[in-house]
């Protein structure tokens, strides 16, 4: 028997339709196991409680595990690229950071491309930094601090984590910016002793790490390094009030391998955001000095692109090279 060409249309498309049923019925009954989210960042530090926080509270809300698993070293990158390796089905997420935009044009030669291998889910917040002094420092506004470094080129020293760290990114863009010649010092750890000791007369801190330091004279804030004024401190000015354009963030969020269900990350997208409208999770996370930013899965997109490409500008601009 002949089938007409209506009949042999139908049936194909219901054939082509097929493999997309358990894909769409996988995604609803996600998830049906313990998630694993994936940190590159040691355990007991801000990143690592915040993806604990977050893990904790889309437990509850969605009747399975999220296992925090740490795994540290390449400035994230391990994390990363350990995601990218995973299977696209939701069980294996990252704690996505500003680190990682950082490091795409910091190492040319990584294994992965981040923007292209990881989809970004959602967004959980800004990290709050500040540009501290050392009190000897005779700069009590950022105005001052730039006239007093444009009239000793070369003669103040910037810390900072390491080399392609947050807080020397941070330095150089200020620098680039305010058209100044600070020293870069880099340190394998922390250089708050040192700064509060004058061996080094600036450095960029989060402000949870610099806040007590601030409250008891040992270190001068000249500003928050936000495009807005930290509403926990606000009396401390924001950058951009003196440097029109400078934002320097450090930010939080969740990323998945490429091919992720869209359901997945509609999914997981609402959630995190209905975990962060929570006044409670709210005051937890400006307390460590994290401001809460709610975005859709694609505004989430949007901004790790243009983090990416404003990092990659600075580490030209300063000419940085791996460690």
């Amino acid at each position: 028997m002949q089938l007409r060409r209506r009949q042999v249309l139908n049936l194909a498309a219901g054939a082509a339709a097929m493999p997309s049923l358990p894909l769409l019925a996988w995604a609803q009954s996600w998830p049906a196991r313990p998630v694993r989210v994936i940190v590159g960042y040691p355990a007991g530090i801000v990143p690592d409680i915040v993806a604990r926080l977050i893990g904790g509270r889309l437990s509850s809300r969605l009747d399975q595990q999220f296992v925090v698993e740490n795994r540290p070293g390449a400035g994230t990158s391990i994390a990363a690229e350990y995601v990218v390796r995973a299977p696209a089905d939701g069980y294996t997420l990252l704690l996505a950071a500003a680190a990682n935009a950082i490091n795409t044009s910091l190492y040319p030669k990584l294994n992965f491309n981040f923007t292209r291998d990881i989809v970004a889910v959602a967004s959980i917040g800004g990290v709050i930094f500040l540009m501290a002094v050392n009190p000897s420092v005779p700069a009590k506004t950022v105005p001052e601090f730039i006239a007093y470094a444009k009239a000793n080129p070369a003669k103040l020293n910037f810390a900072s984590r390491g080399i392609g760290s947050l807080t020397h990114v941070f330095g150089e863009l200020f620098k680039m910016m305010a058209g100044v010649d600070l020293v870069h010092v880099p340190y394998r750890g922390d250089y708050t002793a040192d700064l509060i000791a004058g061996r080094v007369q600036v450095a960029f801190f989060a402000i949870a790490d610099a806040t007590g330091y601030i409250k008891t004279g040992k270190m001068r804030a000249l500003a928050v390094t936000t495009k807005k004024r930290y509403k926990e401190m606000p009396d401390i000015p924001a950058m951009d009030e003196f440097l029109p354009g400078y934002e320097a963030s450090g930010w939080l969020g969740i990323g998945a391998p490429k091919d992720t269900p869209h359901d997945i990350i509609g999914k997981l997208n609402n959630e995190t955001n209905a975990v962060l409208a929570d006044p409670i999770m709210e005051t937890r996370l400006l307390g460590m000095g994290i401001e809460p930013i709610p975005m859709s899965a694609a505004e989430f997109g949007a901004f790790i692109a243009t983090e990416t490409e404003k990092w990659a500008r600075v580490v030209k601009f300063a000419g940085i090279k791996p460690p």
